[in-house]
């Protein structure tokens, strides 16, 4: 098998709440909006007669996949770094510091920009679902 990064899913509760967040505060380019269902759809997920709305981001060299099921469920969180199964977006930014001076007082960050101990500068926030996000310097 030869592999290659396509995209990172992450899935949401509010697909145009979640599209807001990651093109108007993170600066990602909108590629494509769509929508998925029938029963190969909810075979492949398994979970019986779903349906999805999908929007697609240009993260660099890899998609953002932003997903919202219907019908929408409880949101998902309360993930943790350190707890096996958590999974986090990592962005590279120019500058993290300016990146975090440029979010609006409406984004939860975890701490200001620290760096850590290999030298890279990284800032974790949350998207409007309490996904991780990670800022590092490019």
């Amino acid at each position: 098998m030869n592999s290659s990064a396509h995209h990172v899913g992450v899935t949401v509760s509010n697909l145009d709440r979640a599209v807001a967040f990651y093109r108007d505060e993170l600066g990602l380019d909108v590629l494509s909006e769509f929508s998925v269902g029938g029963e190969g759809f909810a075979d492949a997920v398994d979970v019986p007669g779903a349906s999805a709305e999908f929007a697609h981001l240009d993260a660099g060299d890899v998609r953002l996949e932003l997903v919202a099921y219907g019908p929408s469920g409880e949101p998902r969180g309360d993930s943790a770094l350190n707890r096996p199964g958590a999974t986090h977006v990592g962005l590279s930014v120019p500058d993290v510091d300016a990146a975090y001076d440029e979010l609006s007082e409406a984004v939860e960050t975890l701490s200001e920009p620290r760096t850590t101990e290999s030298g890279t500068r990284i800032c974790f926030l949350r998207d409007p679902d309490g996904n991780l996000v990670e800022l590092l310097d490019a």
